[in-house]
């Protein structure tokens, strides 16, 4: 009997490997929230001070996406990845032992660019190692539940943390986790040939696109503190979106572009992207101002408020997997639509909720909520993969990754301020709401949620009308001129 693990064996482990690597670092994005009133407690920390612990992260995560998935393309994913766990460690090990709020901010920028690295190479890795189609969308659905799952149970987790251990260890208990992935990655993720290169590294492209995510996504951040029409958030939109135009205009004409803007004139993959971006702003806004709604309005414990939304990790944990395999007999186009659809619809059935409602008023709505999520978020990433010959993957997924991230941004702050608009002050460390203002915050809740809803619908309504049907079904090849698996 051969010493070497099984090739069958050792693409799982590979899977499992980095499927864990993306739910560490998407977990980071949600696990911190329960934690930050013991912070600033214990760092005496200002409201911005502890805003500026979650956006840190998010705009150096979402800010170098692009450029860390097409250095890993030229690069090397397996080399990369491994780089970008090391970074991740580091950054959690600065968190954990933070003396003061400076210092945390500093490391949750340090800690950003791990997941920067690591999230396009994770899905680069997983296209180059199941080149099977049905085989690639089971694995993307387990790599989308990594992701879903994080979000949904980040709550769960940090209260749990937090009650037992206190907040440092929401950070620490990422140390050896990643020692462990990257032990196990050394051995059992496979080295992918680097994609020819045939032209220099496009550094203009690369400071281009970094800096117009960054503005904008740092003017989506501050917008609900300084006003959407204040002059420094014009500055950031406009300066942010004439980057983006010079990225496009750039790109568009130089050969070995950084980001193939071409790709945007195929239906299916603008489609997945642009309803990637739908379901993190309604899915992730949903889960945060959910949760303040538990911990504010109904003053329920960190735990509790972790259990409170964990029917939503349920639901999600049941249709990814659902959704890898229904790709493989139905298509892309079918569970994308479907799960929209179950998303929308459940976001707008939480719109019954009340001041004072019961925890199992919301249950069967949660459910449903990441169910839906759980059906459409495989077949999204599966179509924007699909769009690229494998040696590119890396930029397409960072480009799908930077997607979401960004309609993450922009629900946080969109939905918060909608929640909040009639509480001043209230956002500010999480702190508890009297009747009048929780009242208020239900009001600005049910906003917020009807605005979600309606975001997922027309999301679902844009997939039906522009994805063929049978769009990446075993029997039909890959539309709009991608090339096929």
């Amino acid at each position: 009997m051969s010493d070497q693990p099984s090739t069958s064996r050792t693409r799982l482990i590979a899977l499992l490997v980095v499927a864990f690597a993306q739910f560490m670092a998407v977990m980071s994005l949600s696990v911190v929230s329960i934690a930050l009133p013991t912070i600033g407690r214990d760092l005496h920390a200002t409201s911005t001070g502890l805003e500026w612990v979650v956006d840190a992260y998010q705009l150096v995560f979402s800010s170098l996406l692009v450029a860390g998935g097409v250095v890993s393309d030229r690069r090397g994913r397996k080399g990369m990845f491994m780089i970008g766990v090391a970074v991740f460690a580091v950054g959690s090990l600065v968190n954990g032992t933070a003396p003061s709020i400076a210092v945390l901010i500093a490391g949750r920028l340090l800690q950003g660019l791990g997941p920067a690295i690591v999230a396009p190479t994770t899905l680069a890795i997983i296209s180059a190692t199941f080149t099977e189609r049905r085989e690639r969308a089971r694995a993307i659905s387990v790599w989308s539940s990594g992701s879903g799952l994080a979000l949904a149970l980040g709550p769960v987790v940090g209260g749990v943390l937090v009650d037992a251990f206190g907040w440092r260890a929401v950070f620490l208990v990422n140390v050896p986790l990643a020692l462990l992935i990257m032990a196990l990655g050394s051995r059992y993720v496979q080295r992918i040939p680097r994609s020819p290169a045939l032209h220099p590294f496009d550094w203009t492209g690369a400071v281009l696109t970094t800096v117009a995510v960054a503005l904008l996504t740092l003017a989506i951040i501050e917008a609900p503190t300084h006003g959407w029409l204040s002059d420094p958030i014009v500055i950031a939109f406009a300066a942010g979106l004439g980057s983006l135009v010079a990225f496009v205009a750039w790109e568009r004409r130089r050969p070995g572009a950084l980001v193939d803007v071409s790709l945007f004139g195929r239906a299916p993959f603008t489609v997945a992207n642009v309803a990637g971006m739908s379901v993190f702003f309604a899915f992730v806004g949903g889960i945060v101002y959910l949760s303040a709604y538990f911990q504010q309005v109904q003053h329920r414990s960190a735990l509790i408020t972790g259990l409170c939304v964990f029917p939503i990790g349920l639901g999600f944990f049941a249709g990814a997997p659902a959704s890898g395999r229904l790709i493989g007999r139905l298509g892309a186009r079918a569970p994308m639509i479907g799960g929209l659809l179950l998303c929308g619809a459940a976001t707008l059935g939480l719109l019954r909720l009340a001041p004072r409602s019961p925890i199992a008023a919301a249950w069967w709505d949660l459910l449903l909520v990441g169910l839906g999520a759980g059906l459409c978020l495989t077949p999204m990433t599966t179509t924007a993969v699909a769009a690229v010959v494998h040696h590119r993957a890396g930029m397409a997924s960072a480009v799908h990754n930077s997607m979401r991230q960004f309609g993450q941004a922009l629900g946080v702050a969109v939905l918060g301020a909608l929640v909040y608009a009639n509480i001043p002050g209230g956002q500010a460390g999480g702190v508890s709401l009297n009747r009048a203002q929780g009242g208020a915050f239900v009001s600005g809740l049910h906003l917020a949620l009807l605005v979600s809803g309606i975001c997922l619908l027309l999301a679902a309504a844009l997939a039906a009308l522009l994805i063929p049907r049978g769009f990446l079904s075993p029997d039909r090849t890959v539309a709009e001129g991608a090339p096929a698996s």
